[in-house]
C-alpha cells in the first residue's frame, strides 16, 4: 500500500496534476480514515477531534492554495491520486487492526523495502531509470524519507505540506505569503485538536 500511495500520487503529477491538487486530495486521508473507523471499527472521535480533522484539511488547502491548478487535472491523473488516497487509507486501517503496536522504525524499513521492490522495476521499464543527480533531488528524497514517513499518526498527514514550505524557505529562499503562513497555523491547530484525546492514535503506512 505504501508503494500504491507513492506510485499513484507521483504518477498523477507525471501526468500533469499540480502538486497542490495532489496534496489536497491525499490530505483527505485523515478524514476518510476517521469516517471508516467510526463506522466499521467502533472508533469514536469527540466533537472537538472531528472539528480538528476538518480544520486541518482547511489549513492544508490554504498552504497549497497557490499551487492548485485544476486546468491540468485529467481523468488519468485524478484516478492516480484517488488510488494513492485509497492505498494510504487502506494501509492505515490495516495496520490499526492487525499491528497497532508495531515498532515504527521497523515498519518504515519494511515499507520502503516493499516499495523499492514494486517501484524500481516499474521505473526501469517505464522510464529506463534515468535521472540527473543534484542536491535538490537529494533534498527531495530526504524530505520524502524523513518528514513524510515520520507523519505516523493519521492526522499528521496534514503536516508534510507545512514541512515543505519550511524547506522551501530554508533551501531556496522562497518566503511564504501570509495565506500560506495562516494555513500552516490552521493545519497545526487542527492536528493538535485531533490528537488532544489519546483515544484516536493510529499509525499510517
Amino acid at each position: 500500500m505504501h508503494a500504491v500511495q507513492l506510485g499513484g500520487s507521483h504518477y498523477a503529477q507525471y501526468l500533469g496534476m499540480s502538486a497542490g491538487v495532489a496534496a489536497l486530495i491525499i490530505s483527505c486521508q485523515p478524514l476518510l480514515t476517521a469516517g471508516i473507523a467510526s463506522r466499521f471499527l467502533n472508533e469514536r472521535l469527540a466533537p472537538g477531534q472531528w472539528a480538528g480533522v476538518f480544520i486541518g484539511l482547511a489549513g492544508v488547502a490554504l498552504v497549497v492554495w497557490h499551487k492548485i491548478d485544476i486546468r491540468e487535472v485529467t481523468l488519468g491523473s485524478l484516478a492516480g491520486t484517488l488510488v494513492a488516497l485509497a492505498g494510504v487509507t487502506s494501509a492505515t486501517l490495516y495496520q490499526k487492526v492487525f499491528s497497532p503496536r508495531s515498532d515504527l522504525k521497523a515498519a518504515a524499513v519494511i515499507q520502503f523495502a516493499a516499495s523499492l521492490a514494486v517501484l524500481a522495476p516499474l521505473a526501469l521499464a517505464v522510464e529506463g531509470f534515468k535521472f540527473t543527480w543534484a542536491w535538490e533531488m537529494a533534498a527531495a528524497i530526504a524530505f520524502l524519507v524523513i518528514f513524510a514517513s515520520a507523519a505516523r499518526v493519521t492526522s499528521m498527514m496534514y503536516l508534510p505540506p507545512v514541512f515543505a514550505v519550511a524547506l522551501e524557505l530554508a533551501l531556496f529562499g522562497v518566503a511564504p505569503g501570509w495565506l500560506t503562513v495562516l494555513g500552516m497555523a490552521v493545519a497545526c491547530g487542527g492536528v493538535a485538536m485531533t490528537l488532544w484525546s489519546p483515544r484516536w492514535r493510529s499509525s499510517t503506512s
